[in-house]
């Protein structure tokens, strides 16, 4: 398994309120998506309409929806994520600690001298 998967940026059409761009871009930069909000009016009333829709329009036909089988390392919750990496540090803990133990034992030393022989 591998806990730590390499980020995508996705809609999010079940958590938009349009085309789900917005809910997207707020996932993949770990923010509120009502900032994302914010931001995006802001732009339009200050002078950046053309830009915004424009940028939205291609994202919106451009990325592609989240998938819906879970796979996606935002869908865990922070706190699940951290018991996993957890458990997986634990797990790489004790394999480290059975190879450091027998690399240090007297069988490791006696096949290693039949190895030179």
């Amino acid at each position: 398994m591998n806990g730590i998967s390499k980020k995508r940026l996705y809609r999010r059409p079940d958590e938009g309120m349009i085309k789900g761009v917005c809910a997207g871009v707020a996932h993949y930069f770990d923010i509120p998506v009502r900032l994302v909000r914010i931001i995006a009016v802001l732009s339009i009333f200050f002078g950046l309409f053309m830009l915004t829709l424009i940028a939205y329009v291609i994202l919106a036909f451009w990325l592609e929806p989240a998938p819906a089988d879970g796979n996606d390392s935002a869908s865990i919750p922070p706190g699940r994520q951290l018991d996993l990496l957890e458990m997986q540090f634990k797990d790489s803990e004790q394999h480290l600690r059975g190879v450091e133990r027998y690399v240090t034992s007297e069988a490791f030393g006696l096949r290693n001298k039949f190895r030179q022989l």
